[in-house]
């Protein structure tokens, strides 16, 4: 434990963005899982729609510094894909 004033508030503040940014990237597997099952399913209507909602909440996290914006993007070209094969087939 650290006994300067700005090292404890730091360890603070550090603590709360960790919880933060780990709750939203559970988030963002769930959303991601739910577009792979409705792939899986094989309902392309649900697949495509959950893969926009996905895509707008990975957004979210690159625009507030969770996931770099590269990672964010591989990941929506992922399930877009994914969900536009399932439409084809």
């Amino acid at each position: 434990m650290a006994n300067i004033k700005s090292q404890i508030k730091r360890d603070r503040q550090n603590k709360k963005l960790h919880d933060r940014n780990a709750s939203v990237k559970s988030e963002l597997k769930t959303t991601q899982k739910k577009v792979l099952a409705a792939v899986a399913e094989g309902d392309a209507e649900t697949a495509q729609t959950r893969a926009r909602q996905a895509a707008r909440e990975l957004d979210k996290a690159a625009s507030k510094g969770i996931l770099h914006k590269k990672t964010v993007a591989r990941r929506k070209s992922r399930l877009v894909r994914a969900a536009n094969r399932s439409a084809a087939s």
